[in-house]
């Protein structure tokens, strides 16, 4: 049944008619895909992810992305994968449960309505969590959607 709640789509960040990333989220993590060039060892990529700030290049030459991210990350359990010429980051997120418009500081940020959308989606993962026998996926919020990390309590960390 969580699996009804996951990311339906990847929202992407075009820049100049061409796709810089595409990403997603879940109450505990932002993903990000980028498409690698062709014909580049894949020794040579490289990806650097510090609380704050993602780096993401080809060794040798200056980083393809070179930005700050929106929140905070946890940097012990966030990590990088290449899969089928995809460059894939997993951001584990600081504070879990919170709505991310965007992964880069002023890239490709959501829109409001996308973001309420987003959070309704993180909202129902969450009850998914904290209430495994039960089927949230038809489930809608009139009105605004409460804080998925404040609403009755907060989010539990066990």
């Amino acid at each position: 049944m969580a699996e009804k709640l996951a990311p339906e789509k990847r929202h992407s960040y075009c820049h100049g008619g061409q796709k810089v990333f595409e990403w997603d989220q879940t109450l505990e993590e932002v993903n990000m895909y980028i498409a690698l060039p062709p014909n580049v060892p894949t020794k040579l990529f490289h990806c650097k992810i510090q609380s704050k700030h993602v780096e993401v290049g080809i060794k040798g030459n200056p980083p393809y992305l070179n930005h700050d991210l929106t929140c905070p990350v946890k940097t012990d359990s966030s990590f990088w994968t290449l899969e089928d010429d995809i460059m894939h980051i997993t951001l584990q997120k600081r504070d879990k449960g919170l709505t991310w418009s965007s992964p880069i500081v002023g890239q490709g940020e959501l829109d409001p309505y996308s973001v309420d959308l987003e959070q309704k989606r993180l909202m129902l993962q969450r009850f998914q969590e904290e209430n495994p026998g039960f089927d949230f996926s038809q489930a809608q919020f009139s009105g605004n959607c409460p804080d998925p990390r404040t609403f009755m309590g907060g989010i539990r960390t066990d």
